[in-house]
Protein backbone atom coordinates (compact mmCIF):
# COMPACT_ATOMS: atom_id res chain seq x y z
CA UNK A 1 0.00 0.00 0.00
CA UNK A 2 2.84 2.39 0.88
CA UNK A 3 4.50 1.72 -2.47
CA UNK A 4 1.24 2.45 -4.30
CA UNK A 5 0.85 5.76 -2.47
CA UNK A 6 4.44 6.75 -3.29
CA UNK A 7 3.85 5.92 -6.96
CA UNK A 8 0.69 8.03 -7.00
CA UNK A 9 2.55 10.91 -5.33
CA UNK A 10 5.38 10.58 -7.85
CA UNK A 11 2.81 10.76 -10.65
CA UNK A 12 1.54 14.02 -9.18
CA UNK A 13 5.08 15.45 -9.08
CA UNK A 14 5.94 14.32 -12.61
CA UNK A 15 2.55 15.38 -13.93
CA UNK A 16 2.91 18.87 -12.44
CA UNK A 17 6.36 19.25 -14.04
CA UNK A 18 5.12 18.03 -17.43
CA UNK A 19 2.12 20.34 -17.36
CA UNK A 20 4.32 23.21 -16.21
CA UNK A 21 6.71 22.68 -19.11
CA UNK A 22 3.78 22.56 -21.54
CA UNK A 23 2.28 25.72 -20.10
CA UNK A 24 5.62 27.52 -20.08
CA UNK A 25 6.62 30.74 -18.33
CA UNK A 26 5.02 31.14 -14.91
CA UNK A 27 3.21 27.87 -15.51
CA UNK A 28 6.11 25.75 -14.27
CA UNK A 29 6.04 27.37 -10.83
CA UNK A 30 2.26 27.55 -10.59
CA UNK A 31 1.82 23.89 -11.46
CA UNK A 32 4.48 23.14 -8.84
CA UNK A 33 2.43 24.92 -6.18
CA UNK A 34 -0.67 23.04 -7.29
CA UNK A 35 1.27 19.78 -7.04
CA UNK A 36 2.30 20.75 -3.51
CA UNK A 37 -1.34 21.47 -2.61
CA UNK A 38 -2.41 18.04 -3.90
CA UNK A 39 0.36 16.32 -1.92
CA UNK A 40 -0.69 18.18 1.24
CA UNK A 41 -4.50 18.09 1.01
CA UNK A 42 -5.05 14.79 -0.80
CA UNK A 43 -2.12 12.68 0.43
CA UNK A 44 -1.80 14.44 3.81
CA UNK A 45 1.95 15.02 3.45
CA UNK A 46 3.45 17.77 5.64
CA UNK A 47 4.45 20.79 3.53
CA UNK A 48 8.15 20.90 2.71
CA UNK A 49 10.49 23.80 3.38
CA UNK A 50 9.60 26.94 1.45
CA UNK A 51 12.70 28.04 -0.57
CA UNK A 52 12.64 31.58 0.77
CA UNK A 53 16.39 32.28 0.59
CA UNK A 54 16.77 31.01 -2.97
CA UNK A 55 13.68 32.97 -4.05
CA UNK A 56 14.94 36.26 -2.65
CA UNK A 57 18.48 35.76 -3.93
CA UNK A 58 17.03 35.52 -7.44
CA UNK A 59 14.85 38.60 -6.85
CA UNK A 60 17.85 40.56 -5.52
CA UNK A 61 20.18 39.59 -8.36
CA UNK A 62 17.61 40.15 -11.07
CA UNK A 63 16.72 43.55 -9.61
CA UNK A 64 20.37 44.61 -9.82
CA UNK A 65 20.66 43.16 -13.34
CA UNK A 66 17.53 45.01 -14.44
CA UNK A 67 18.82 48.29 -13.00
CA UNK A 68 22.04 47.72 -14.96
CA UNK A 69 20.00 46.97 -18.10
CA UNK A 70 17.90 50.13 -17.67
CA UNK A 71 21.10 52.18 -17.31
CA UNK A 72 22.67 50.70 -20.44
CA UNK A 73 25.08 48.36 -18.68
CA UNK A 74 23.98 45.30 -20.66
CA UNK A 75 24.57 47.26 -23.87
CA UNK A 76 28.07 48.09 -22.64
CA UNK A 77 28.88 44.44 -21.91
CA UNK A 78 27.50 43.39 -25.30
CA UNK A 79 29.59 46.05 -27.03
CA UNK A 80 32.76 44.74 -25.37
CA UNK A 81 31.91 41.15 -26.25
CA UNK A 82 31.15 42.18 -29.82
CA UNK A 83 34.54 43.86 -30.23
CA UNK A 84 36.38 40.82 -28.85
CA UNK A 85 34.52 38.45 -31.17
CA UNK A 86 34.99 40.57 -34.30
CA UNK A 87 38.67 41.17 -33.54
CA UNK A 88 39.43 37.45 -33.77
CA UNK A 89 37.55 36.14 -36.84
CA UNK A 90 40.08 33.42 -37.68
CA UNK A 91 39.77 31.96 -34.17
CA UNK A 92 36.04 32.57 -33.92
CA UNK A 93 35.12 29.00 -32.95
CA UNK A 94 37.47 29.28 -29.96
CA UNK A 95 36.90 32.91 -29.00
CA UNK A 96 33.09 33.11 -29.24
CA UNK A 97 32.34 30.21 -26.82
CA UNK A 98 34.74 31.62 -24.22
CA UNK A 99 33.24 35.11 -24.57
CA UNK A 100 29.70 33.71 -24.24
CA UNK A 101 30.76 31.82 -21.10
CA UNK A 102 32.57 34.74 -19.45
CA UNK A 103 29.79 37.25 -20.02
CA UNK A 104 27.18 34.83 -18.68
CA UNK A 105 29.33 34.43 -15.56
CA UNK A 106 29.56 38.20 -15.11
CA UNK A 107 25.88 38.94 -15.70
CA UNK A 108 24.40 35.81 -14.09
CA UNK A 109 22.09 35.19 -17.03
CA UNK A 110 22.53 33.68 -20.48
CA UNK A 111 20.01 36.22 -21.82
CA UNK A 112 22.99 38.40 -22.65
CA UNK A 113 23.88 35.84 -25.32
CA UNK A 114 20.88 36.81 -27.46
CA UNK A 115 22.57 40.07 -28.44
CA UNK A 116 25.75 38.23 -29.44
CA UNK A 117 24.06 35.82 -31.86
CA UNK A 118 23.94 38.25 -34.83
CA UNK A 119 27.55 39.28 -34.17
CA UNK A 120 28.81 35.70 -34.16
CA UNK A 121 26.81 34.86 -37.27
CA UNK A 122 27.95 37.89 -39.28
CA UNK A 123 31.59 37.44 -38.26
CA UNK A 124 31.54 33.78 -39.31
CA UNK A 125 29.59 34.45 -42.51
CA UNK A 126 31.72 37.39 -43.69
CA UNK A 127 34.88 35.36 -43.22
CA UNK A 128 33.53 32.38 -45.13
CA UNK A 129 33.27 30.13 -42.07
CA UNK A 130 30.48 27.69 -41.33
CA UNK A 131 28.30 29.70 -38.86
CA UNK A 132 27.02 26.54 -37.17
CA UNK A 133 30.41 25.87 -35.59
CA UNK A 134 30.64 29.09 -33.60
CA UNK A 135 26.90 29.62 -33.10
CA UNK A 136 26.12 26.15 -31.71
CA UNK A 137 29.19 25.91 -29.48
CA UNK A 138 28.68 29.44 -28.09
CA UNK A 139 25.02 28.77 -27.35
CA UNK A 140 25.95 25.67 -25.38
CA UNK A 141 28.90 27.18 -23.47
CA UNK A 142 26.81 30.18 -22.43
CA UNK A 143 24.89 27.62 -20.35
CA UNK A 144 28.10 26.57 -18.58
CA UNK A 145 28.31 30.10 -17.21
CA UNK A 146 25.16 29.53 -15.13
CA UNK A 147 26.89 27.06 -12.78
CA UNK A 148 30.03 29.21 -12.67
CA UNK A 149 28.35 32.53 -11.85
CA UNK A 150 28.05 33.71 -8.24
CA UNK A 151 24.90 35.64 -9.16
CA UNK A 152 22.87 33.16 -11.23
CA UNK A 153 19.49 31.76 -10.16
CA UNK A 154 20.83 28.21 -10.16
CA UNK A 155 23.74 29.23 -7.93
CA UNK A 156 21.27 30.83 -5.54
CA UNK A 157 19.47 27.51 -5.18
CA UNK A 158 22.69 25.53 -4.94
CA UNK A 159 24.23 27.71 -2.22
CA UNK A 160 21.16 27.31 -0.04
CA UNK A 161 21.23 23.52 -0.44
CA UNK A 162 24.97 23.29 0.26
CA UNK A 163 24.74 25.43 3.39
CA UNK A 164 26.14 23.47 6.31
CA UNK A 165 28.20 21.07 4.18
CA UNK A 166 31.39 23.09 4.54
CA UNK A 167 31.35 23.65 0.81
CA UNK A 168 30.74 27.32 0.11
CA UNK A 169 30.94 29.67 -2.87
CA UNK A 170 34.77 29.68 -3.11
CA UNK A 171 34.98 25.87 -3.29
CA UNK A 172 32.10 25.70 -5.77
CA UNK A 173 33.64 28.28 -8.11
CA UNK A 174 37.07 26.67 -7.76
CA UNK A 175 35.55 23.59 -9.42
CA UNK A 176 32.96 24.94 -11.83
CA UNK A 177 34.98 27.79 -13.39
CA UNK A 178 38.13 25.89 -14.45
CA UNK A 179 36.08 22.83 -15.41
CA UNK A 180 33.87 24.99 -17.63
CA UNK A 181 36.89 26.63 -19.28
CA UNK A 182 38.27 23.18 -20.08
CA UNK A 183 34.87 22.22 -21.51
CA UNK A 184 34.79 25.39 -23.64
CA UNK A 185 38.17 24.60 -25.17
CA UNK A 186 37.41 20.92 -25.78
CA UNK A 187 34.03 21.79 -27.30
CA UNK A 188 35.65 24.35 -29.62
CA UNK A 189 38.30 21.86 -30.68
CA UNK A 190 35.66 19.29 -31.64
CA UNK A 191 33.21 21.80 -33.11
CA UNK A 192 35.88 23.19 -35.44
CA UNK A 193 35.68 19.88 -37.30
CA UNK A 194 31.89 19.59 -37.43
CA UNK A 195 30.12 19.80 -40.79
CA UNK A 196 31.34 20.63 -44.28
CA UNK A 197 33.02 23.89 -45.19
CA UNK A 198 30.41 26.49 -46.09
CA UNK A 199 31.22 26.52 -49.81
CA UNK A 200 30.77 22.73 -49.90
CA UNK A 201 27.50 22.66 -47.96
CA UNK A 202 24.59 21.56 -50.20
CA UNK A 203 22.02 23.51 -48.18
CA UNK A 204 24.05 26.73 -48.48
CA UNK A 205 24.56 26.22 -52.24
CA UNK A 206 20.83 25.60 -52.66
CA UNK A 207 20.01 28.82 -50.84
CA UNK A 208 22.52 30.73 -52.96
CA UNK A 209 20.84 29.46 -56.13
CA UNK A 210 17.44 30.39 -54.70
CA UNK A 211 18.71 33.90 -53.95
CA UNK A 212 17.92 33.75 -50.22
CA UNK A 213 21.56 34.23 -49.22
CA UNK A 214 24.60 35.76 -50.92
CA UNK A 215 28.08 34.30 -51.27
CA UNK A 216 30.38 36.29 -48.95
CA UNK A 217 33.38 38.06 -50.51
CA UNK A 218 35.76 35.65 -48.76
CA UNK A 219 34.27 32.70 -50.69
CA UNK A 220 33.52 34.18 -54.10
CA UNK A 221 36.69 32.88 -55.73
CA UNK A 222 36.23 29.36 -54.33
CA UNK A 223 32.55 29.39 -55.27
CA UNK A 224 33.33 30.39 -58.86
CA UNK A 225 35.95 27.64 -59.05
CA UNK A 226 33.52 25.06 -57.65
CA UNK A 227 30.48 25.80 -59.81
CA UNK A 228 32.28 27.25 -62.83
CA UNK A 229 30.39 30.54 -62.67
CA UNK A 230 30.63 33.83 -60.74
CA UNK A 231 28.67 34.10 -57.52
CA UNK A 232 25.20 35.53 -58.19
CA UNK A 233 23.93 38.70 -56.60
CA UNK A 234 25.51 41.73 -55.02
CA UNK A 235 28.18 41.34 -52.32
CA UNK A 236 26.04 41.88 -49.24
CA UNK A 237 25.99 40.01 -45.93
CA UNK A 238 23.50 37.25 -45.23
CA UNK A 239 21.95 39.31 -42.48
CA UNK A 240 21.58 42.36 -44.69
CA UNK A 241 24.79 44.05 -43.51
CA UNK A 242 26.97 45.28 -46.31
CA UNK A 243 30.35 43.66 -46.62
CA UNK A 244 31.73 46.04 -49.20
CA UNK A 245 32.93 45.36 -52.72
CA UNK A 246 35.82 43.23 -53.80
CA UNK A 247 38.24 42.54 -50.96
CA UNK A 248 37.36 45.64 -48.94
CA UNK A 249 37.42 45.14 -45.21
CA UNK A 250 33.92 44.47 -43.88
CA UNK A 251 32.23 47.08 -41.75
CA UNK A 252 32.16 46.24 -38.08
CA UNK A 253 28.89 45.69 -36.28
CA UNK A 254 28.61 48.44 -33.71
CA UNK A 255 26.51 48.29 -30.55
CA UNK A 256 25.66 51.80 -29.32
CA UNK A 257 26.08 52.25 -25.59
CA UNK A 258 23.87 54.79 -23.77
CA UNK A 259 25.70 57.40 -21.68
CA UNK A 260 26.57 55.93 -18.31
CA UNK A 261 26.25 52.36 -19.50
CA UNK A 262 29.86 51.61 -18.62
CA UNK A 263 29.44 53.02 -15.10
CA UNK A 264 26.39 50.88 -14.37
CA UNK A 265 28.11 47.76 -15.70
CA UNK A 266 31.17 48.30 -13.54
CA UNK A 267 29.02 48.92 -10.46
CA UNK A 268 27.34 45.55 -11.07
CA UNK A 269 30.66 43.79 -11.69
CA UNK A 270 32.11 45.37 -8.53
CA UNK A 271 29.17 43.99 -6.54
CA UNK A 272 29.72 40.55 -8.02
CA UNK A 273 33.43 40.65 -7.15
CA UNK A 274 32.61 41.78 -3.60
CA UNK A 275 30.39 38.72 -3.19
CA UNK A 276 33.24 36.50 -4.33
CA UNK A 277 35.71 38.18 -1.95
CA UNK A 278 33.36 37.81 1.04
CA UNK A 279 32.86 34.19 0.09
CA UNK A 280 36.62 33.62 -0.09
CA UNK A 281 37.31 35.33 3.24
CA UNK A 282 34.57 34.57 5.81
CA UNK A 283 36.44 36.65 8.38
CA UNK A 284 35.39 39.79 6.51
CA UNK A 285 31.70 39.07 7.15
CA UNK A 286 29.95 40.24 10.34
CA UNK A 287 29.69 37.40 12.87
CA UNK A 288 26.98 36.76 15.45
CA UNK A 289 26.18 34.02 18.00
CA UNK A 290 24.07 31.17 16.65
CA UNK A 291 21.49 29.14 18.58
CA UNK A 292 24.27 27.23 20.33
CA UNK A 293 26.12 30.39 21.28
CA UNK A 294 28.95 29.93 18.79
CA UNK A 295 29.96 33.07 16.90
CA UNK A 296 29.67 32.44 13.14
CA UNK A 297 29.77 34.72 10.07
CA UNK A 298 26.46 35.52 8.43
CA UNK A 299 25.56 33.25 5.53
CA UNK A 300 26.27 33.94 1.88
CA UNK A 301 22.55 34.02 1.08
CA UNK A 302 22.15 37.12 3.23
CA UNK A 303 25.35 38.62 1.79
CA UNK A 304 24.17 38.19 -1.81
CA UNK A 305 20.75 39.66 -1.05
CA UNK A 306 22.17 42.74 0.71
CA UNK A 307 24.88 43.44 -1.88
CA UNK A 308 22.69 42.94 -4.95
CA UNK A 309 19.83 45.08 -3.66
CA UNK A 310 22.41 47.74 -2.73
CA UNK A 311 23.96 47.51 -6.20
CA UNK A 312 20.52 48.14 -7.70
CA UNK A 313 20.05 51.21 -5.52
CA UNK A 314 23.53 52.59 -6.31
CA UNK A 315 22.92 52.23 -10.05
CA UNK A 316 19.53 53.94 -9.73
CA UNK A 317 21.04 56.84 -7.75
CA UNK A 318 24.27 57.27 -9.73
CA UNK A 319 22.68 56.97 -13.16
CA UNK A 320 19.39 58.61 -12.10
CA UNK A 321 17.32 55.73 -13.41
CA UNK A 322 13.63 55.87 -12.61
CA UNK A 323 12.55 52.81 -10.59
CA UNK A 324 9.52 52.46 -12.87
CA UNK A 325 11.88 51.95 -15.82
CA UNK A 326 13.72 49.19 -13.95
CA UNK A 327 10.47 47.32 -13.43
CA UNK A 328 9.78 47.41 -17.18
CA UNK A 329 13.05 45.70 -18.16
CA UNK A 330 12.87 42.28 -19.87
CA UNK A 331 15.43 40.86 -17.42
CA UNK A 332 13.19 41.60 -14.44
CA UNK A 333 10.25 39.84 -16.06
CA UNK A 334 12.41 36.82 -16.94
CA UNK A 335 13.89 36.76 -13.45
CA UNK A 336 10.48 36.86 -11.79
CA UNK A 337 9.38 33.90 -13.92
CA UNK A 338 12.52 32.01 -12.86
CA UNK A 339 11.91 32.83 -9.19
CA UNK A 340 8.30 31.60 -9.31
CA UNK A 341 9.35 28.44 -11.18
CA UNK A 342 12.01 27.76 -8.55
CA UNK A 343 9.56 28.44 -5.71
CA UNK A 344 6.86 26.08 -6.96
CA UNK A 345 9.04 23.19 -8.14
CA UNK A 346 11.40 23.33 -5.16
CA UNK A 347 8.53 23.41 -2.67
CA UNK A 348 6.82 20.45 -4.33
CA UNK A 349 10.06 18.45 -4.59
CA UNK A 350 10.94 19.04 -0.94
CA UNK A 351 7.43 18.05 0.15
CA UNK A 352 7.65 14.78 -1.79
CA UNK A 353 11.29 13.98 -0.87
CA UNK A 354 10.99 14.73 2.85
CA UNK A 355 7.92 12.50 3.18
CA UNK A 356 9.37 9.52 1.31
CA UNK A 357 12.98 9.25 2.42
CA UNK A 358 12.71 5.66 3.62
CA UNK A 359 10.49 4.35 0.83
CA UNK A 360 12.13 5.75 -2.26
CA UNK A 361 14.79 8.36 -1.56
CA UNK A 362 17.11 6.09 0.43
CA UNK A 363 17.09 3.32 -2.24
CA UNK A 364 17.58 5.92 -4.98
CA UNK A 365 20.33 7.52 -2.93
CA UNK A 366 21.99 4.13 -2.52
CA UNK A 367 22.01 3.70 -6.29
CA UNK A 368 23.62 7.11 -6.77
CA UNK A 369 26.11 6.38 -3.98
CA UNK A 370 27.09 3.11 -5.66
CA UNK A 371 27.20 4.72 -9.11
CA UNK A 372 27.87 8.47 -8.67
CA UNK A 373 27.80 9.06 -12.41
CA UNK A 374 24.06 8.37 -12.27
CA UNK A 375 23.71 11.80 -10.64
CA UNK A 376 25.23 13.42 -13.73
CA UNK A 377 22.83 11.51 -15.97
CA UNK A 378 19.84 12.39 -13.77
CA UNK A 379 20.75 16.10 -13.69
CA UNK A 380 21.27 16.12 -17.45
CA UNK A 381 17.94 14.44 -18.27
CA UNK A 382 15.80 16.27 -15.70
CA UNK A 383 17.17 19.64 -16.81
CA UNK A 384 16.49 18.71 -20.42
CA UNK A 385 12.90 17.84 -19.57
CA UNK A 386 12.19 20.85 -17.33
CA UNK A 387 14.46 23.38 -19.15
CA UNK A 388 15.08 24.92 -15.72
CA UNK A 389 18.52 24.78 -14.11
CA UNK A 390 17.33 26.11 -10.75
CA UNK A 391 14.31 23.78 -10.54
CA UNK A 392 16.49 20.79 -11.46
CA UNK A 393 19.00 21.81 -8.80
CA UNK A 394 16.34 21.88 -6.11
CA UNK A 395 14.90 18.57 -7.25
CA UNK A 396 18.06 16.45 -7.62
CA UNK A 397 20.74 17.88 -5.32
CA UNK A 398 18.87 17.01 -2.08
CA UNK A 399 18.79 13.37 -3.24
CA UNK A 400 22.54 13.42 -3.81
CA UNK A 401 23.12 14.96 -0.38
CA UNK A 402 20.85 12.36 1.24
CA UNK A 403 22.89 9.66 -0.50
CA UNK A 404 25.98 10.89 1.32
CA UNK A 405 27.93 11.92 -1.77
CA UNK A 406 30.84 14.25 -1.05
CA UNK A 407 30.08 17.93 -1.78
CA UNK A 408 33.02 18.07 -4.20
CA UNK A 409 31.67 15.18 -6.27
CA UNK A 410 28.18 16.68 -6.31
CA UNK A 411 29.60 20.02 -7.43
CA UNK A 412 31.61 18.35 -10.18
CA UNK A 413 28.41 16.71 -11.45
CA UNK A 414 26.28 19.84 -11.08
CA UNK A 415 27.27 21.41 -14.46
CA UNK A 416 25.39 18.49 -16.04
CA UNK A 417 22.63 21.11 -16.14
CA UNK A 418 24.06 21.66 -19.63
CA UNK A 419 21.31 19.18 -20.53
CA UNK A 420 19.04 22.23 -20.74
CA UNK A 421 19.94 22.19 -24.46
CA UNK A 422 18.75 18.58 -24.95
CA UNK A 423 15.56 19.67 -26.72
CA UNK A 424 15.41 22.73 -29.00
CA UNK A 425 12.99 24.45 -26.64
CA UNK A 426 15.13 27.42 -25.61
CA UNK A 427 15.10 30.91 -27.06
CA UNK A 428 18.85 30.94 -27.72
CA UNK A 429 18.67 27.79 -29.84
CA UNK A 430 15.73 29.01 -31.88
CA UNK A 431 17.30 32.46 -32.33
CA UNK A 432 20.58 30.93 -33.53
CA UNK A 433 18.77 28.75 -36.09
CA UNK A 434 16.66 31.65 -37.37
CA UNK A 435 19.64 34.02 -37.58
CA UNK A 436 21.78 31.62 -39.63
CA UNK A 437 20.51 32.29 -43.16
CA UNK A 438 23.08 29.87 -44.62
CA UNK A 439 21.10 26.96 -43.15
CA UNK A 440 24.12 25.39 -41.45
CA UNK A 441 22.62 25.75 -37.96
CA UNK A 442 19.51 23.62 -37.98
CA UNK A 443 16.97 21.45 -36.24
CA UNK A 444 15.87 18.03 -37.50
CA UNK A 445 12.85 15.77 -37.39
CA UNK A 446 14.43 14.02 -34.39
CA UNK A 447 13.90 16.34 -31.37
CA UNK A 448 17.16 15.40 -29.62
CA UNK A 449 19.37 15.61 -32.71
CA UNK A 450 20.18 19.12 -33.88
CA UNK A 451 23.13 21.46 -34.34
CA UNK A 452 23.53 21.82 -30.57
CA UNK A 453 23.63 18.10 -29.76
CA UNK A 454 27.33 17.42 -30.41
CA UNK A 455 28.67 20.50 -28.56
CA UNK A 456 26.23 19.79 -25.71
CA UNK A 457 27.41 16.19 -25.28
CA UNK A 458 31.09 17.12 -25.62
CA UNK A 459 30.69 19.95 -23.08
CA UNK A 460 28.86 17.64 -20.69
CA UNK A 461 31.50 14.92 -20.72
CA UNK A 462 34.38 17.41 -20.58
CA UNK A 463 33.02 19.55 -17.75
CA UNK A 464 32.14 16.56 -15.54
CA UNK A 465 35.47 14.79 -16.06
CA UNK A 466 37.42 18.01 -15.47
CA UNK A 467 35.33 18.77 -12.38
CA UNK A 468 35.89 15.32 -10.90
CA UNK A 469 39.64 15.74 -11.29
CA UNK A 470 39.68 19.29 -9.90
CA UNK A 471 37.57 18.45 -6.84
CA UNK A 472 40.28 16.03 -5.70
CA UNK A 473 42.50 18.97 -4.74
CA UNK A 474 39.78 21.24 -3.30
CA UNK A 475 39.87 21.28 0.52
CA UNK A 476 36.57 21.03 2.39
Amino acid sequence: MDILLVILQACVVIGAIVMGVRTGGLGLGLWGVLGTAILVFVFQLPPGSVPVDAFFIIIAVITASSAMQAAGGIDYLVAIASKIIQANPKRLTYVAPLVAFVFTVLSGTSNIFFALIPVIYETAYRNGQRPERALASSTVTSGLGITASPVSAAMAAYLVLMDGTGFGLPQILAITIPAAIVACLVTSLVQQRVGKELVDDPEFLKRVEAGTVQVPAALRARYAEKVGAPAPGAPVGGGGVATGAGNAAPTRIEHPVPPGGAVSAWIFVAGTLLIVVLGLFPGLRPAFPDEEGEVVPIGMSTIIEMIMFTVALVIILVRRVKPAVVVEQPLLKAGFVAAVALFGIAWMADTFIAANEETIIEPLGAMIEANPLLLAVALFLVCGLTTSQSATTNTMIPIALAAGLAPGIITAMWPSLIGVWLFPANGSQIAAVETDLTGSTKLTQVPVWHSFTIPMLVSWVAVVLAGLLIQLVIPV
